[in-house]
């Protein structure tokens, strides 16, 4: 089965709880803490597998957690790190994040790697928080919680060449002609409804993996028909070839077939006007296709229009050669238009410039009011919120104080908060003191 879009949640390990904990050894008074940092938790990484060619996994697996970090322990011992939770992808996977619709990744490389999703670091142990005040401090974090996101995958098939045209021209046959692929071949259209790989291997080392993709109708780049489906996949393609029905089977116009396909393509995404193209002339061992060839060629004097029959096999050869070439004069160009030009000069390079970066912590908050209860929007705060033991005294205070400095007590006051009214930061909510 082929499947090329899943929605899957991803969520990082959360950070292993600090410890607390004192120094008890014997001949040692007032020992002092002892308590050790949590672990971090695992990333969830996608990597990608030049081996899978769908998204098939993902639609019986759509949960993927990594393990939570270590607990500190005494004696100062931090917890061991979670392992990361590896996902392998197909090569052409785009990740979003189904929330925002951020592109996050385009994973196209053997052995690409994208980080979707963070551990939390560990909590700290009462060792971090010793001072001069306070030299044996009552308190630890807890682990910092791991990233969470849903996820909006969608694979786009990676092919040199991909076979555009109507149903029922004759895509298919080519493609189980020309390689060792077994597309579903039929007499009513869209047979194919699905993108078929297939590999061409032409002799001397020379190959091309080319995709059958599904058959376009009027109107498809607005998404009727199989509309999205098929166009997404046209995009990584760097050679497009039009299988025309020379012989006019269905009753339709060539010329008018050919104008319709690159319509929908230029409509869809505007790019594809610079994708060189070749066009396949199907169908030429039956009645009416000479004819027929001709003012086409009439109407196209710039077009590379080959003679096939994906039946009898002629001309197919001869096509399969102009793609390759084809094919080697996309790739030298790309290649000349990525190396990067040699310029002399002394001004030092990108590589070479220092950059200072400097610690900003994020103070901003928001405050607003519903009734009695005001609602203190923050990231940072939220964080705090849920890595303070508010079951230790000294975490409590500690937090207090963290609120204080922040100017949030005074931005709460300035709103009008008064005593006893309800003060909400995240999942957390206390009475307001004054």
């Amino acid at each position: 089965m082929f499947v090329d879009q899943a929605k899957i949640y991803v969520k990082g390990g959360d950070g292993g709880n600090g410890m607390v904990a004192y120094r008890r050894e014997k001949y040692v008074p007032l020992g002092g803490p002892a308590g050790g940092d949590g672990g971090r938790g695992g990333d969830v990484i996608f990597v990608v597998d030049g081996g899978l060619r769908t998204l098939m996994d993902f639609k019986y697996q759509k949960h993927f957690k990594a393990a939570k970090g270590e607990n500190g322990r005494t004696k100062n011992q931090h917890g061991h790190g979670a392992e990361n939770l590896v996902v392998k992808v197909p090569p052409g996977t785009i990740v979003r994040d189904d929330d925002t619709n951020e592109v996050l990744g385009d994973l196209t490389k053997e052995g690409q790697t994208l980080v979707v999703a963070k551990g939390g670091r560990g909590g700290r142990g009462n060792t971090r928080f010793a001072s001069v005040v306070n030299k044996a401090p009552d308190m630890a974090e807890k682990g910092e919680p791991g990233e969470e996101k849903y996820l909006q995958l969608e694979l786009r098939v990676l092919a040199d060449v991909g076979l555009v045209g109507f149903p029922s021209v004759g895509k298919s046959t080519l493609l189980s002609v020309v390689s060792a692929a077994t597309p579903k071949v039929a007499d009513y259209p869209f047979t194919t409804l699905t993108p078929q790989l297939g590999v061409v291997d032409l002799g001397e080392g020379r190959s091309f993996v080319i995709a059958d993709l599904p058959g376009l109708i009027e109107g498809a780049h607005e998404g009727l028909g199989l509309g999205h489906e098929f166009l997404r996949h046209v995009e990584r393609t760097k050679v497009i070839i039009h299988v025309v029905d020379m012989a006019a089977v269905a009753q339709r116009d060539p010329i008018e077939d050919y104008e319709t396909i690159n319509q929908e393509l230029f409509a869809y995404d505007d790019r594809l006007r610079t994708r060189p193209q070749l066009v396949a002339a199907n169908k030429m061992d039956l009645p009416g296709a000479n004819e027929n060839l001709e003012e086409f060629r009439a109407h196209y004097p710039e077009l590379s229009v080959y003679e096939i029959s994906g039946v009898t096999r002629s001309g197919v050869r001869e096509l399969l050669e102009a793609i390759y070439a084809t094919l080697q004069r996309v790739e030298s160009e790309s290649a000349e238009i990525e190396e990067p030009a040699t310029i002399e000069s002394d001004e030092p390079s990108e590589s070479e410039t220092i950059h200072t970066y400097r610690f900003e912590p994020q103070n901003e908050f928001e405050i607003h009011r519903e009734g009695s209860r005001f609602i203190v929007s923050s990231v940072d705060l939220e964080k705090l919120v849920q890595m303070t033991n508010f079951g230790q005294f000294d975490a409590v205070k500690r937090f207090q104080r963290i609120l204080k400095s922040r100017g949030v007590d005074d931005a709460l006051r300035t709103r009008g908060a008064r005593a006893g009214d309800v003060i909400q930061i995240g999942d957390m909510e206390f009475d307001f003191v004054e």
